[in-house]
């Protein structure tokens, strides 16, 4: 008897304990809910997104794949692929990109090494740190056109700063650094070195102050010198975001406007136009935007694959890590 009565109260125990935990599970708002609360705030973010990237990214290779010119008065028609078939042909494109891959390495690889030195250098206990750090940031502060215009100031051919000290040292009478054929990408490549040096230092920078000084130290005490704790210690924690900064600068570079827009407008010659500039003028020049939209379809692609590439080799990195 008082068996049965134990076993009872103990079924009706576990029930009471089993209802208990649908009740507790029940008190929390539905999955579903949840879900919708989560799209809606991320809402605000994600609708500027669509509204200026996404949107004019589908109708650019909508665009590509018509007829579209400006001051034309028939309807625009849909022609397929003509618009590729002819980027495929156009040496002056295909030149113009290969210009801007030398434009993108040239400026990417000198900008690393020398905001990398910069970087290990505002990491030390140097006495006005601060202000060196706050001097070191200011070419990123500055806009685009006004980079261009200053440095067009220091590259004039009359009274210029270059020149003119040239001239003082006596190491010639001066050039046209932005006119000629030869020194024209050589000299807006150093400005765009000069002016994206900044954002890869401050990135640089902060990756050197999260790695821990404790390793630093250890390393000192085994004797390392200091190109050895460099390598074993620093770099292993910087290349992260090395590699990010570095994948990032390249697709910026490469897609430049602004800054070589004012400096030479694409020229001496044509020896300057990056791809980015070549579709402006055949947009809005020459009024071709339908193929003008090829090709910066063609570019989205490019740069899909390098940033593909990127992340594809990241992954791997982080597997065998």
């Amino acid at each position: 008897m008082s068996l049965t009565t134990e076993g009872r109260g103990s079924e009706g125990r576990g029930s009471e304990g089993r209802g208990g935990a649908r009740r507790a599970s029940g008190t929390g708002p539905p999955r579903d809910l949840v879900s919708h609360g989560a799209w809606f705030l991320v809402l605000p973010a994600l609708l500027p997104i669509l509204v200026l990237s996404v949107g004019p990214l589908l109708y650019g290779i909508l665009l590509a794949f018509t007829d579209a010119q400006s001051g034309r008065t028939e309807p625009t028609q849909w022609i397929g692929g003509l618009n590729f078939r002819d980027l495929g042909h156009d040496t002056l494109f295909w030149e113009s990109f290969r210009i801007g891959l030398v434009w993108a390495v040239g400026v990417t690889v000198p900008q690393f090494l020398l905001a990398l030195g910069l970087a290990l250098l505002l990491n030390q206990e140097l006495r006005l740190r601060w202000l060196a750090r706050a001097l070191a940031i200011v070419p990123w502060a500055m806009p685009e056109v006004v980079v261009g215009i200053m440095w067009r100031l220091v590259y004039s051919p009359d009274a210029g700063v270059l020149n003119e000290t040239l001239r003082d040292l006596g190491l010639g009478d001066g050039r046209d650094w932005l006119s000629g054929l030869a020194t024209a990408l050589p000299a807006v490549i150093v400005v765009g070195v000069w002016a994206g040096m900044s954002q890869t230092t401050v990135a640089l920078l902060a990756g050197l102050q999260n790695t821990p000084r404790e390793l630093h130290e250890a390393a000192a005490v085994d004797g390392a010198g200091a190109w050895r704790r460099f390598r074993t210690v620093t770099w292993p924690a910087l290349r992260p975001v090395a590699l990010a900064i570095t994948a990032l600068n390249f697709i910026w570079n490469f897609n430049s406007f602004a800054l070589v827009y004012v400096l030479t407008s694409g020229g001496p010659g044509g020896r300057t136009r990056l791809p980015m500039l070549f579709a402006y003028e055949e947009a809005f020049r020459y009024g071709q935007f339908g193929y003008a939209a090829a090709m910066g379809c063609v570019m989205v692609a490019v740069i899909s694959v390098l940033l593909a590439l990127f992340l594809v080799g990241r992954l791997r990195g982080g597997d065998r890590a």
